[in-house]
């Protein structure tokens, strides 16, 4: 009888640590699935675009929208190339037999073939000083916005490059409650309908505006968390001060979803704030709090899945775009990293996605170009911050 004592306790305890054991690999699974939570998937075309021909290259390339057909539009500033190192076949005498600075527009086909360039100044209207952001609407139309000194206006053109309409009075100073012209816009959104056109004003303006895409009538307007937008200076960020009640400029991005929202990039405060299409506020997301100078949150792309259920945002003072759940706001996953090397940015500034959920960013300052990352489906995060996405099958291995 006392034998089977310790037998049994032996027993309990075994089942016990069986047990335990079972426990804990039942929570590691469960943390494990929620740290693998499913996202989309991509890898860099190294080879997207096509070379450009006649000697043209990009500037700043500010902008980047997509048409009904897939067709990839750039906008880009030829102003930021050097003309002593980039530009010396536009110089006069030319130095050299390269480089010219391409047309301000650039369309590019699936395939990443230039199909058509267009842009500058012309006839019935002011070409921004600084043309910034570049947008396509439902009904295939171009949108531009400038960011330079004067722009206090926008303009539309058909895809073609024939000029539509200039909305915006141009030259006048900066007025966050003016009903007549903006101020220094970033990008112009659209939505599902293309009735109402959405602005990001700007960098001279502190808010959103909201137009009659069609007539270009002013409808409504508002600053940060639904409040009166103010002209008064913030000065710089803080990332230890309270939250500003008003955007600092730049105010980015304004882009609404299909079911109602409004995005709304407050780039120098490192907020992406959340708004019903009237203007109520709803929430925000901080994103890289510590960052300064050029902040974290510069423009945002939704998945084309009916529910939009992915956004994502680029980051160019961190050289990266994260992938996030668009209803939550969490991060799921980035990709990026600062470099010259396909995969890698140098300040991604604008982002945009086609029918197939391919993705496309532009890079401004020196980064200079236009990158195509290809949708591979949805699967498993691995890993927080992917890095460069280069081609599965053109990696090295052991």
């Amino acid at each position: 009888m006392t034998i089977r004592r310790p037998r049994t306790a032996a027993l309990a305890l075994v089942a016990g640590i069986a047990l335990l054991t079972f426990g804990a690999d039942v929570l590691e699974s469960a943390a494990e699935s929620r740290t693998r939570a499913d996202a989309p998937i991509f890898e860099v075309d190294p080879f997207w675009p096509q070379p450009l021909p006649n000697h043209w290259i990009l500037g700043s390339v500010v902008g980047v929208g997509v048409d009904s057909r897939d067709h990839v539009f750039i906008i880009h500033r030829a102003a930021s190339l050097n003309a002593r190192t980039e530009a010396g076949a536009a110089q006069d005498p030319p130095t050299s037999e390269c480089c010219l600075a391409a047309p301000p527009v650039l369309e590019f086909d699936p395939e990443g073939n230039l199909v058509n360039a267009w842009g500058g100044p012309g006839d019935g209207y002011t070409w921004p000083s600084s043309n910034h952001g570049i947008t396509v609407d439902p009904n295939d139309n171009i949108w531009i916005g400038g960011n330079g000194g004067g722009d206090s206006h926008i303009l539309k053109f058909s895809r073609d490059g024939e000029f539509l309409m200039q909305i915006g009075i141009p030259g006048q100073q900066v007025n966050s409650n003016s009903r007549e012209h903006f101020g220094r816009v970033a990008k112009i959104a659209f939505d599902a309908t293309g009735d109402e056109a959405y602005l990001a004003d700007g960098y001279g303006n502190r808010r959103v505006a909201v137009i009659d895409a069609n007539t270009g009538e002013f409808l409504r307007y508002w600053g940060a968390y639904g409040n009166e937008p103010s002209d008064e200076s913030t000065g710089p960020y803080d990332p230890s001060a309270p939250l500003s009640q008003q955007f600092r400029t730049p105010v980015h991005c304004a882009d609404p979803s299909n079911d109602g929202l409004l995005y709304v990039c407050d780039r120098a405060n490192d907020r992406l704030q959340v708004f019903e299409k009237d203007g109520t506020f709803v929430t925000e997301k901080i994103i890289a709090p510590m960052t300064r100078g050029d902040g974290s949150v510069w423009d945002v792309a939704f998945s084309r899945d009916p529910e939009q259920t992915y956004m994502y945002v680029a980051d160019g003072k961190n050289m990266k775009v994260y992938v996030m759940d668009r209803r939550s706001l969490e991060i799921l996953t980035t990709f990026g990293d600062g470099g010259r090397q396909p995969g890698l940015f140098f300040a991604v500034h604008s982002i945009a996605t086609d029918s197939e959920g391919n993705i496309y960013t532009t890079e401004t300052y020196e980064g200079k170009r236009v990158q195509k990352f290809v949708y591979r489906g949805l699967g498993p995060v691995t890993e927080m911050d992917q890095g460069a996405l280069w081609p599965a099958g053109e990696r090295g291995g052991n």
